[in-house]
């Protein structure tokens, strides 16, 4: 069975996510890439497809000029990637699905919450594969603590908590990742929140398996000279009566990549940690504290099948990520079983990032969380 082909786009000279997505569309060895449009500008392009070592000639100038020269040739991309800034996020679906390409983008869905819905009207047109990177759905710990939290483990889930700061937009920043993400012509209506506070939120809902439905927004611009939030605390209200707090700061110094999770219930509690990714810490209601590791042989199906390593041998963001690129290429394939998250997800994570902006903005106390 052939290695299916993906077009990129951006993922230009300077792009963090960029070489991200292509390390872990072709770590598992079912996708390569194959062409792109890695920047709007020309030589800029060319200048990563050589940094990809891709034929030259489909190192393409614009996202058009790239879907019309795939389109006529026998060995075409099968899917787009997209790695670009949120604002190219809609556009760029948009031309891929028409194309009649599927499409895997870069979180969050798109700049605005009407262009989200816009692009979940694209997706039911275009009858193709539509996918979101979430990378923290990837991880096998992860997807080992949803699997539990769906048969009962935990019992009725009484309190979520989910925090993700980081420290390293504590000062005025300079370069390619800060400037756009603090510039709302390129990250859309909101910064922190839209960054790492969409993941946040879908982590609690993928892990819970419930969906918020009311929430309590203060978001904050700390640093002076921004336009867009840089710090955040979100109260939130869950379908099945669970209250939790949603914490997501990028000015919290000496902080990294600190994203962590809490499910609470009457009958267990977990507690997952991105940085330190390969443990998963259970509380019993009878006083155990159960550790379930990476490779442990009474992992469930979901988690074994996003496990490449004996226990021991730590995986980790490439390795989750990898697992997003796997499944939708199965997906793309027909296979059963992947957990990519799909445009519903790119509607609510757009609908929280809408909701929480605006309810803070005008103080408006608890808000109904509608999508």
């Amino acid at each position: 069975m052939r290695r299916l082909r993906m077009a990129m786009v951006g993922g230009g000279p300077g792009s963090f996510i960029g070489p991200v997505h292509r390390i872990a569309a072709e770590l598992d060895r079912e996708i390569e890439l194959v062409a792109g449009a890695f920047s709007s500008d020309p030589a800029r392009s060319a200048e990563a497809g050589r940094h990809y070592r891709i034929d030259p000639a489909r190192a393409y100038a614009s996202v058009d000029a790239m879907l019309a020269g795939e389109r006529g040739r026998e060995d075409g991309a099968d899917f787009v990637a997209i790695t670009s800034p949120n604002h190219h996020h809609l556009p760029a679906a948009r031309a891929a699905l028409a194309a009649g390409l599927p499409v895997l983008s870069d979180k969050p869905a798109t700049a605005t919450l009407a262009e989200a819905q816009a692009l979940v009207e694209d997706v039911a047109q275009a009858a193709v594969p539509y996918g979101l990177t979430y990378t923290y759905s990837g991880y096998p710990l992860v997807r080992e603590a949803r699997t539990r939290v769906a048969a009962g483990a935990l019992g009725t889930i009484r309190k979520v908590m989910v925090e993700y700061p980081q420290g390293w937009l504590a000062e005025a920043a300079t370069g390619k990742q800060a400037e756009w993400r603090l510039d709302p012509t390129r990250a859309g209506l909101g910064g922190c929140i839209a960054d790492i506070g969409s993941h946040a939120f879908h982590l609690a809902e993928f892990v819970t398996g419930q969906r918020v439905t009311r929430l309590l927004a203060d978001l904050g611009t700390v640093v002076a000279g921004r336009t867009l939030d840089d710090d955040c605390q979100v109260l939130l209200r869950f379908e099945g009566g669970a209250r939790g707090c949603l914490l997501a700061s990028q000015i919290m110094l000496g902080e990294r990549n600190g994203l962590r999770l809490r499910v609470y219930g009457d009958a267990g509690a977990l507690d997952w940690r991105q940085e330190d990714p390969n443990r998963l810490t259970l509380h019993h209601l009878d006083g155990r504290t159960e550790i379930v590791q990476a490779g442990d042989a009474a992992l469930g199906p979901a988690a074994k099948a996003a496990s490449r390593t004996p226990g021991g041998h730590p995986e980790g963001y490439l390795e989750a990520f990898a697992n997003l690129y796997r499944d939708f290429a199965r997906q793309l394939r027909g296979e059963p079983g992947s957990l990519v998250p799909g445009i519903v997800d790119g509607l609510r994570g757009m609908a929280f990032i809408t909701t929480a902006v605006t309810a803070s903005r005008d103080d408006a106390g608890w808000v109904d969380l509608i999508v």
